[in-house]
């Protein structure tokens, strides 16, 4: 598995994002909300998923399986730490210098130009994170959030 190299630092623009790993609960939140910001998104995983199948629906191009044609045109790269650094799509990107980030970088990125609430804890943080959310909606605010799970009184783990 790779190792976040958080020297690299995140460009301003982003432009065209692919993500490697992009069907679990962190990397497709992410996703949703550069679509919501008018990013083009594409990413693959090794398997095909209900936050893929969600994802698609949005306009996201994803492939199941690995390649380097997957990479495309990306002007940004965004990884997870579960995949391998003998990725091809990573290795492609790293030979080609397109700038390559974890979803940490993204999101305290995108996190950056916001006002936050952050929930943390050993137990109970999807639940928490969801109630804050509905009561959010609730009062009539629009927030962007990622969440480890669905929120079922909005059926989404993520939203712009």
């Amino acid at each position: 598995m790779i190792k976040p190299d958080y020297s690299v630092p995140v460009p301003n623009s982003l432009g065209n994002v692919h993500f490697i790993g992009i069907g679990g609960s962190g990397m497709s939140g992410i996703a949703r909300i550069l679509i919501g910001l008018g990013h083009r998104v594409t990413g693959s995983d090794v398997r095909s998923s209900p936050n893929i199948a969600a994802l698609e629906k949005l306009g996201a191009k994803i492939t199941i399986g690995h390649d380097e044609a997957n990479l495309g045109d990306a002007d940004t790269v965004i990884v997870t730490s579960a995949i391998w650094p003998n990725n091809p799509e990573y290795l492609l990107a790293s030979k080609n210098q397109i700038p390559i980030i974890h979803r940490s970088q993204a999101l305290a990125h995108l996190a950056s130009k916001k006002r936050l609430v952050s929930v943390a804890g050993a137990h109970g943080k999807t639940t928490s994170t969801g109630m804050v959310i509905t009561a959010l909606l609730g009062l009539g605010q629009d927030p962007s959030f990622v969440n480890g799970g669905v929120i079922s009184s909005i059926s989404a783990s993520s939203g712009s």
